[in-house]
């Protein structure tokens, strides 16, 4: 059966409502398709439902043309029994509302699956502007990756405003003053060793300021204390 639409993306959250439009801004041919919305037919559709949803929906759809998921984590046998199955994960975090203009010229997005599926992920990802590589291993290790870089880098961020804010400044804006430091710190690890870029008392080997530190948080906010000794000990090592 011929394919009624290009590219179908089902799942309307995040990333799909950015993909949706930044494919559609490219000239492509495209649907965004709801959990209310019947599933037609499509050269090309891509899961951007959460991952407890891959393997149900895709038992939904309608046989014929590639099927994609879009998570780091899922194993492509979610994706069974269509027979032309793979992945096309950007490595990258959205709230749904960037314009393309706004981010990195090259996002970086893991594909892996059948070549045909591959052949897929490639022509969407040409119109998006990622960089692809191929990934084959084990996803539950690639998805921690992405997990440690990603979103415990916001947590780390956010429990540096919240000690910040124990001493008079607000919250939010200190999550702005400390943001330029955290993102040039990111910045020069991706180019050099991180053990050659890292700055700070535990590279100074200053073992009375750490100490000081330590006291300091331990007196007033003593919730913070494990979290920035387990983070000195990984430094110490790095060092």
């Amino acid at each position: 059966m011929k394919a009624s639409t290009e590219i179908l993306i089902i799942g309307p959250g995040r990333l799909g409502q950015c993909m949706y439009r930044w494919l559609s801004e490219a000239g492509r041919s495209v649907r965004l398709i709801g959990k209310e919305d019947s599933i037609p037919s499509a050269a090309i559709t891509w899961l951007t439902v959460p991952d407890r949803f891959i393997a149900q929906v895709a038992q939904a759809l309608p046989k014929g043309g590639v099927v994609l998921h879009a998570s780091g984590a899922t194993d492509l046998l979610a994706l069974e029994p269509h027979p032309q199955i793979g992945s096309l994960h950007p490595l990258m975090t959205f709230t749904g509302t960037e314009k393309r203009s706004e981010m990195p010229d090259q996002i970086p997005a893991a594909i892996s699956g059948c070549e045909t599926a591959k052949a897929a992920a490639k022509s969407l990802a040409t119109d998006l502007g990622f960089e692809l590589f191929e990934f084959e291993g084990d996803r539950r290790i690639y998805h921690a990756a992405a997990v440690l870089s990603g979103n415990f880098a916001t947590i780390l961020l956010a429990k540096a405003a919240a000690l910040l804010a124990t001493q008079g400044i607000p919250e939010t804006d200190a999550r702005r003053l400390l943001a330029p430091l955290a993102m040039r710190s990111i910045e020069n690890a991706s180019t050099a060793h991180p053990a050659d870029v890292l700055t700070g008392p535990v590279a100074r080997g200053d073992d009375q300021i750490i100490q000081r530190h330590q006291e300091a948080i331990a007196s007033i906010a003593p919730e913070f204390i494990d979290l920035y000794d387990a983070l000195l000990r990984n430094a110490r090592n790095l060092a």
